[in-house]
């Protein structure tokens, strides 16, 4: 215990504590100070069965994964996905875009950089996958709108590599058109990439948006709490596909059953911490007139902000009426925004929320990136989106109605 002290004092707070010889981020946490490192070292120790828990600095900030084929001379990248949530959420828990809609020019070279000089470096041959972190600049950036850094200064970083397959290839493979098994699978057998038809580096971006989205069986795991973070909690994955951001994210979310009406009511509880990233979301549901349910801070938050809305407090505590319960249970809101830092005793106060929502169905949000796509995508005049099969898409936007 003192060595661990001793390494997240050296590198810096919050740190990532993980178990050695884990699968789905089990027992790996984001800890903010030596407190809650002691804390949530014996854990560490029990899921890693006696092995080694290693200590890393965590980065806030934009992640971004990439599959990848290597043959040992060249390194072919079909695509670069940028999720919405900030790192720190579990890969598999997160919403992935297809292309990066965020990334610079310089971004976008690093990653394809880093991911062919790590390719050939370790000789693999077959399937890999690369996970990063672009630290700089704000942690999130609003798909349907940013595009670049805007002068900012932003550095990208390898979070992991997995010389392997990885959940992410049919749904890649699926945006691009690019075989990503068949081709790994002739390259293991001894067929270069370029006998194949295909070249190295960055693989033509096609015309469309795709967005692959975490499905969650939180209705049947009783007494799971749906806050997301570096442990893994979904069960499968849904994929929705236009040619623009907007309908794109909106179709995986309505398959993924977290469908956020036009208009409505909507239950805000946010964390202090995410208050002043919060605004622009609030600003744009008053816009959508939804009606708005909040507990204290958030309520003066809203109020603070001059909108033409009226704003109903709820309390937290369960002894006083109206409650958080109460607006969820008896189907007064459609959603729920529940916000909450790497506090223990804060997460543990918000499972109520989290867990009503869950009993009564409707979408609960505790990643504020996953509200504001949300919002952004679903909120207001509603959207309109395209059916066409898969071929048409990657043929090109010609035929979009």
């Amino acid at each position: 215990l003192e060595q661990a002290l001793n390494v997240a004092q050296d590198i810096g707070y919050p740190a990532l504590v993980r178990p050695s010889y884990v699968l789905g981020g089990r027992a790996m946490e984001i800890v903010q100070n030596a407190t809650e490192l002691v804390r949530y070292m014996g854990r560490a120790f029990e899921a890693g069965l006696g092995r080694r828990v290693l200590i890393d600095k965590y980065f806030e900030g934009r992640e971004v994964e990439v599959d990848a084929v290597c043959d040992g001379e060249t390194v072919l990248i079909p695509g670069i996905m940028e999720h919405v949530e900030r790192a720190g959420v579990h890969s598999g828990d997160s919403i992935a875009i297809y292309p990066g809609l965020t990334l610079s020019e310089s971004e976008v070279n690093a990653v394809v950089d880093y991911t062919t000089r790590i390719g050939l470096a370790l000789d693999i041959r077959g399937l890999m996958n690369i996970q990063y972190v672009v630290v700089g600049g704000p942690a999130y950036r609003s798909p349907g709108t940013a595009s670049g850094n805007n002068g900012q200064k932003t550095q990208v970083y390898v979070i992991e590599v997995n010389p392997r397959s990885s959940r992410t290839i049919p749904f890649i493979s699926k945006v691009t058109g690019v075989p990503m098994v068949k081709l790994a699978t002739k390259t293991m057998l001894g067929q270069s990439i370029k006998d194949q038809g295909y070249k190295g580096g960055l693989f033509k971006r096609q015309k469309l948006v795709g967005v692959k989205a975490p499905v969650f069986s939180m209705s049947k795991l009783a007494g799971v709490d749906t806050y997301l973070g570096p442990e893994m909690k979904s069960t499968g994955e849904v994929m929705g596909i236009d040619y623009e951001f907007r309908p794109a994210f909106a179709k995986a979310l309505m398959a993924a059953g977290m469908t956020l009406p036009a208009d409505g009511a909507i239950l805000l509880s946010i964390s202090d911490r995410d208050k002043s990233e919060a605004v622009q979301m609030i600003r744009d549901l008053a816009t959508a007139n939804y009606t708005f349910y909040a507990t204290g801070g958030t309520a003066d938050l809203i109020e603070g902000l001059d909108l033409d809305v009226e704003v109903n407090r709820i309390s937290r505590r369960l002894a006083a009426h109206p409650n958080v319960l109460d607006v969820i249970l008896d189907g007064t809101v459609d959603a729920v925004v529940n916000t909450v830092t790497g506090d223990r005793e804060v997460l543990q106060d918000g499972f109520h929320i989290r867990r009503a929502a869950v009993d009564v169905r409707i979408p609960c949000f505790t990643s504020l990136d996953t509200a504001r796509a949300a919002v952004e995508s679903m909120a207001g005049n509603g959207v309109e989106y395209n059916i066409k099969p898969m071929s048409e898409y990657l043929a090109g936007p010609s035929s979009k109605r």
